[in-house]
């Protein structure tokens, strides 16, 4: 009997042990990411460098007659481009080759208008073989950019050109060693040089290019390249929609595989679509993406560029960052620092794994076996993963820190190569005996990174609450990121409401209302407060856990506006001119220059200045640059106190300040005789009073 039953023991340990060894891995849940789309999004940064005639115009786009002769950099030195890149954290170099103007950087032999015939290296230079070999020499990837729109061709817009298009892409594809990616920017047609034409062309970017065959071209040159295009057909990677640097905080790397994408699927993706197309965020370290001097002093701070970190990377997505080229051919100084300052703080803030080889217990786990344990997604290992059964939709996985630890981000990723498919999660820490929810968000694919205030706990617990399939996750960290520690924003809205905020996520705020320095010491900030009328408010940013604080911000606000009103309009958008937001903005449209706002203050006031913010959008239109200013107190008798112009507006849109001598005032009246744009708009941000 004791032999039966020991037996039995046997077996049946036997038999689990079996039935854990051939427990399956789980199906594909819905489309799944090609090899060449994994290896880009494992690269998780790379860039892009614009260098053209452009460069040596001040100009956005050229028109296509530039004269080649510009084009010669006396310090043109890719091994730079390719160091400031590898050690910014750059994966890869994306070259634009041939922008809208036509001008190619390599010595097509299909066109004249290239670097063959430019005094640069006396026309025998080919900065995209010298770009390649950059690359080759810093373990960095190539990648073309090859813009199908050319101002210069003169065959543009008729078949003839698209032999041309395909006969240059056959020369840069193979060259110059394997290219990574090809970039097809998606401005397409319109007003060109065109080989002397002067004229406007149009085409339909969804038929003239005929992708197919130069897709199919593409993969037979380089099979192991991806594609994006945003000109009419999907490539391996999609636009997001906006050239800010952020993608949706819900990214599905998923479209349909044809018809129009709207907007709204390119931020977000398409949570059944049936196509794996992944998103690139692609920006600028400065406004622009060809170099201008007026934005030497507009280069992108280190937490503005973290900030593109987290809404990019960690939110599912790849960061395609820019470097403009300067005319001597180099990245500016400036550029090189911040990006260096930035890999140095991506680098320290993920350092440490606070999570990496902890105790992990999961609510549900593959039959039950060691392949697929919540250890799985604690191990660093990225071809390991956490999974629960075919029908389990939500789970939980909680992690033992092993003692109470500081933290401020959390990371987790899907084993996307079987598709991408959690909906939505929590993240929680055990602190003071309870659960206390720290984050929330929905789609996670192959990173997602959340950033929430510093807390102290032992335990973090880790829950789907909704999922397409049965999650799979293959790696979760647990981080004491650093924060910075910017001064932070301060703005008054115009009920006299005050709120103070920062680029960052963690910091908390100290100020003081009378003029005082404000420390740890101070008035904490807990939300919006009323501050009416004149005000001397100090503000910094503390971070609890380093015990740093920031620069001090100082903002006088001048004499409340809870009476103020806007005479002879209409539009309940033009709130926006006196809400203290920076963001908001109202053009004034339905008036031919000169164009007049007027202001009922409420009440008379000692007027004796005023200021002027202009749209804060780099594209935007309305930015008055000459106008006159001019005072009542009735709003029939005006008088002329200040006018002239806003020097520079165009190229630095800063808050514009004008002082004069103290005239009693209730009504206010900035007519704007001139913009930037030369047409009737009049756009405003803020419109202000200083007063004595």
């Amino acid at each position: 009997m004791i032999k039966k039953i020991l037996y039995g023991v046997i077996f049946s340990a036997c038999s689990i042990s079996i039935n854990h060894a051939q427990v399956k891995a789980p199906a594909p849940c819905g489309p799944v990411p090609s090899e060449n789309q994994m290896r880009v999004q494992e690269m998780e940064a790379y860039a892009f460098v614009h260098f053209s005639l452009n460069t040596y115009t001040d100009q956005s786009w050229g028109f296509g007659d530039e004269d080649v002769k510009l084009f010669n950099p006396e310090k043109a030195d890719c091994r730079q481009w390719a160091r400031i890149c590898k050690e910014s954290g750059m994966k890869g170099i994306i070259i634009t080759a041939k922008h809208h103007c036509g001008f190619c950087l390599w010595p097509s032999k299909y066109t004249e208008y290239s670097v063959k015939n430019a005094p640069w290296k006396n026309g025998k230079g080919d900065m995209v073989r010298e770009m390649a070999d950059a690359c080759k020499e810093y373990g960095l990837k190539l990648g073309i950019y090859l813009s199908p729109w050319d101002r210069n061709s003169k065959d543009y817009g008729k078949p003839e050109y698209i032999t041309y298009f395909r006969n240059q892409l056959t020369e840069l594809l193979t060259n110059y060693g394997e290219i990574f990616e090809v970039w097809f920017d998606g401005a397409n047609g319109g007003d060109g040089y065109y080989g002397g034409a002067n004229e406007t062309r149009k085409i339909d970017a969804k038929t003239y290019y005929d992708w197919k065959k130069t897709y199919a071209l593409i993969h037979k040159l380089q099979p192991n390249c991806v594609i994006w295009n945003d000109g009419g057909d999907r490539g391996d990677l999609r636009w997001v929609g906006t050239e800010e640097g952020s993608v949706g905080e819900t990214n599905w790397s998923l479209l349909n595989a044809t018809g129009d994408v709207p907007w709204n699927n390119l931020h977000f993706g398409v949570e059944n679509g049936n196509a794996w197309v992944m998103a690139e965020v692609n920006t600028s370290i400065r406004p622009e993406w060809f170099y201008h001097p007026n934005e030497d002093t507009k280069v992108k701070t280190v937490p503005q560029l973290m900030d593109l970190y987290y809404n990019s990377i960690g939110r599912n997505g790849t960061l395609l960052l820019n470097f403009p080229i300067m005319p001597n051919g180099l990245i500016h100084p400036t550029d090189e620092k911040n990006a260096l300052e930035f890999a140095k703080a991506v680098k320290e803030s993920f350092a440490v794994n606070l999570a990496l080889n902890k105790k992990a217990k999961a609510s549900d786990v593959r039959g039950n076996s060691s392949k697929f344990a919540a250890a799985m997604a604690v191990d660093g290992k990225k071809n390991t993963y956490w999974a629960t059964g075919d029908h389990t939709k939500t789970a939980s996985l909680t992690i033992d820190l092993g003692k109470p630890t500081l933290l401020n981000r959390f990371l987790v990723q899907e084993y996307i190569r079987l598709g991408q498919r959690v909906k939505a999660f929590t993240v929680e820490a055990f602190v003071d005996g309870n659960w206390k929810e720290i984050a929330r968000a929905t789609t996670i694919g192959y990173k997602r990174i959340l950033r929430f205030p510093a807390v102290k706990a032992a335990q973090v617990r880790f829950t789907i609450t909704d999922s397409k399939c049965n999650p799979l996750i293959s790696n979760i960290g647990i981080y004491d990121a650093q924060v910075f520690l910017n001064a932070p924003s301060v703005i008054r809205n115009q009920s006299g409401e005050v709120t103070i905020t920062t680029n960052d996520i963690g910091p908390i705020f100290y100020y003081t209302l009378d003029g005082s320095e404000p420390t740890s010491s101070s008035t904490n900030y807990t939300g919006p407060f009323s501050a009416d009328g004149k005000v001397t408010l100090k503000a910094i940013s503390y971070d609890p856990t380093s015990r740093k604080s920031s620069p001090v911000a100082l903002e006088k606000f001048d004499v409340s506006k809870k009476a103020w009103k806007l005479v002879g309009i209409n539009d309940d958008k033009a709130a926006a001119i006196l809400d203290g937001d920076p963001a908001s903005v109202w053009h004034q449209r339905d008036k031919k220059m000169p164009v007049d706002l007027v202001v009922d203050l409420g009440k008379s006031y000692p007027v004796c200045g005023f200021k002027y913010l202009p749209d804060q959008n780099k594209w935007s239109s309305g930015i008055i640059t000459t106008y006159k200013f001019y005072v009542s107190d009735d709003n029939t008798n005006w008088k002329l106190v200040d006018q002239g112009e806003f020097s520079n507006i165009k190229n630095n849109p800063l808050m514009q300040i004008k002082t004069f001598a103290p005239v009693l005032a209730r009504y206010i009246k900035l007519r704007a005789l001139k913009n930037t744009f030369g047409d009737d708009v009049a756009g405003y941000a803020e419109v202000d009073v200083i007063t004595k």
